[in-house]
């Protein structure tokens, strides 16, 4: 009768568990880099479509809607309040991300108020 090395096979469970592990570490980032993602689309739209719904004499939702399509964005917002506008837009993460929600965004844009800005060196002397 031979008798079988105790420590025999350790090395293998311990690679595998290694294994599952890293897997897990790599989807939890994948997911998170996918939600991350997203909310930066999400506040990239939300300041565009701000910003185009604001431009004209009246602001336009119309607008809004229009260019948060192009960025993949949803309106699921936009309040007029006088020359300003209020957009709240949406944007669904790829992957299985998207189970999770959607990354939101909300911005406000309207006419520049205060002093202008001279676009130039304001420091004065030789």
């Amino acid at each position: 009768m031979t008798l079988r090395d105790p420590e025999a096979g350790h090395a293998t469970v311990l690679a595998a568990g290694s294994i599952g592990a890293l897997v897990i570490v790599l989807v939890a980032a994948l997911l998170l880099t996918s939600a991350v993602i997203a909310s930066h689309q999400a506040r990239a739209a939300a300041d565009l479509s701000a910003l185009a719904a604001a431009r004209g004499s009246a602001p336009s939702c119309d607008e809004a809607r229009r260019v948060a399509r192009l960025h993949r964005a949803t309106v699921h917002e936009c309040r007029p309040d006088g020359a300003y506008v209020d957009v709240l837009v949406g944007v669904l993460p790829a992957g299985a991300a998207a189970r999770f929600g959607e990354a939101q965004a909300r911005a406000r844009a309207g006419p520049e108020t205060g002093e202008e800005l001279s676009g130039g060196d304001d420091r004065t002397g030789p």
